[in-house]
């Protein structure tokens, strides 16, 4: 794999880049940029809205280049890159800006930035995990939390509390396992769906369609508890599954013990 990019890297030199699906990994960069500024300005809810925007925007790009046949080696690193500040460093920033900086004055220590780095930490590490493992797993599941649905989960969280009047000085305890929680999901071996072979060219039964509809109207209602509960129930979904896959097997051995020898 790393030969291909070699090769595809020497072919490239000297051309251009392309601008349709890099456009929108800047403005996901961006919007990562944006969600930092706004969470040292206070303005929690406008930093969280930026992030998922940001998520939104990293989505697009990928497919877009897909379907247009602009897929490069230069949009791959710098996809990369743009995860890392919009899903590794903005998020932790968020929430030490939050609550996470208020653990020191509470006598714990430099345990906030701690909590705070090992998230950006992990962040790296999955997405450097994922980029060399690329082509060599199963396109379906992720392995480990993928960083913008780690992103999403803390910035929502932000943004619930926030918006329910709680500060963060008042939520460190919550701060401090959501962020522990989400930077280990990020670099376990759990298995996660990766909803890629949902939408794009293949069709799709009619109910998705009618499931999609449901999803903006709930939405509509109460936005970041929606969100929130979405994704807190993604990011369960992984220890879940190899908890049913562990008792799955258990069950087997059971039913039918090893024959002896």
């Amino acid at each position: 794999m790393s030969t291909s990019l070699e090769q595809e890297k020497l072919n490239n030199r000297g051309r251009g880049i392309y601008l349709l699906p890099n456009l929108f990994t800047t403005a996901a960069l961006f919007a990562g940029f944006y969600a930092v500024i706004a969470a040292i300005n206070n303005r929690f809810e406008h930093a969280a809205i930026a992030v998922l925007i940001a998520m939104v925007l990293d989505g697009l790009d990928g497919r877009i280049a897909r379907l247009t046949n602009t897929s490069s080696a230069f949009g791959a690193e710098y996809d990369s890159l743009s995860d890392m500040v919009s899903f590794g460093l903005a998020p932790s920033l968020i929430m030490y800006e939050w609550s996470l900086h208020n653990v020191t004055r509470q006598g714990f220590g430099q345990a906030g930035w701690v909590a705070a780095f090992l998230f950006t930490a992990c962040a790296a590490l999955r997405l450097a995990r994922f980029n060399v493992q690329i082509g060599s797993t199963d396109k379906r599941f992720f392995k480990g939390l993928a960083s913008p649905a780690a992103a999403a989960l803390m910035v929502l969280t932000v943004w619930v509390f926030h918006d329910n009047g709680r500060t963060g000085s008042e939520s460190t305890t919550v701060a401090m396992f959501v962020t522990i929680c989400a930077a280990l999901l990020m670099v376990s071996n759990f298995r996660y769906y990766s909803f890629k072979d949902i939408g794009g060219a293949k069709r799709v039964p009619f109910f998705m369609m009618l499931l999609l509809v449901m999803f903006f109207v709930f939405t509509s209602l109460d936005p970041p508890r929606v969100l929130f509960t979405g994704f807190a129930l993604y990011a369960l979904s992984g220890p879940a599954f190899e908890a049913y896959r562990w008792w799955v097997r258990r069950r087997k051995r059971r039913v039918d013990p090893p024959a002896e020898k």
